[in-house]
């Protein structure tokens, strides 16, 4: 499986970037600064992060579109039923939104980052 899936650090894929599960709902955003095992920083530079947003807003809106054609086809609900399910199924994906979109930021733009000195 690809270590960017499992978590995996994106120079030795050998260390998970987070330190709690994804379902640890208190602390699924905690970050090991650097790895552990090769050191690489998984803190690159101070707002690094920033355009993992967009990413973020990518899963979003496909969650919402999602959940709003299958809505669509098969049961054609009022307003306020989508309004519900789009603020539901948001909220239990924003821990995995929030891990992924971080994930692909960083083996797309920090993957070989600097060392720990």
């Amino acid at each position: 499986m690809n270590p960017l899936w499992q978590g995996k650090c994106p120079r030795c894929t050998a260390v998970n970037v987070f330190k709690h599960s994804a379902i640890d709902i208190l602390r699924f955003t905690q970050m090991h600064d650097y790895c552990p095992k090769c050191n690489a920083s998984f803190q690159p530079e101070p707002g690094f992060y920033f355009g993992a947003m967009f990413i973020s807003y990518a899963f979003t809106v496909a969650i919402m579109f999602g959940s709003w054609l299958i809505l669509r086809v098969t049961i054609d609900p009022s307003t306020s039923v989508y309004i519900y399910t789009f603020l539901t199924l948001v909220i239990l994906a924003t821990p995995f939104n929030y891990r992924y979109s971080r994930l692909i930021w960083l083996y797309w733009f920090g993957g070989h980052s600097r060392i720990k000195k």
